[in-house]
């Protein structure tokens, strides 16, 4: 998927109306409680991809804002229940290292969320990882920092080989 297709995703899927329609009549007698905060919620959701990262907000009394760099995502979930499936949507989960086990962002109403998925672990790794110990090809590979991580991983691997055999004994 290009790059402008994903800048240019501002809302939500009409499909997660739809979704929040189901949740809220799964809620039976709630669904006059429940109904009204999820379609505010989806009417006030808004997303912003560019190039130095994403920013999503949504709340028509209590606003509320979340903006990540690419370079702050640790990890990147997708994950999608029977009735998310059926309607063609999952939600991508995006953690941070802010010490927290809850996702810091959760992008719901995507229709094309292995594309996005992918876009995001691209922008979040940077630029292409050359093949030599894995060092980022805008890290000039014989930086002293370089030099002594490389020979610190030779050291813990042999040292993990030698427990090994050790273990096997």
């Amino acid at each position: 998927m290009n790059e402008s297709k994903i800048f240019a995703i501002d809302r939500p899927s009409p499909q997660l109306l739809k979704l929040y329609l189901i949740r809220s009549a799964i809620s039976l007698i709630f669904f006059p409680l429940v109904f009204p905060a999820l379609f505010f919620r989806y009417y006030t959701m808004r997303y912003r991809f560019d190039a130095e990262g994403i920013s999503m907000s949504w709340g028509l009394f209590f606003k509320k804002e979340v903006n990540l760099t690419y370079s702050r995502i640790q990890d990147i979930h997708l994950s999608s229940g029977v009735v998310q499936r059926w309607l063609g949507l999952a939600d991508i989960r995006i953690q941070t290292a802010s010490g927290s086990a809850e996702a810091e962002m959760v992008i719901e109403g995507i229709t094309f969320c292995d594309e996005l998925r992918d876009f995001l672990y691209s922008k979040m790794r940077g630029s292409k990882v050359s093949g030599a110990g894995g060092v980022p090809s805008s890290v000039p590979e014989n930086s002293p920092d370089i030099k002594i991580l490389l020979e610190i991983k030779d050291e813990i691997s042999k040292a993990r080989i030698a427990l090994e055999k050790l273990s096997k004994r």
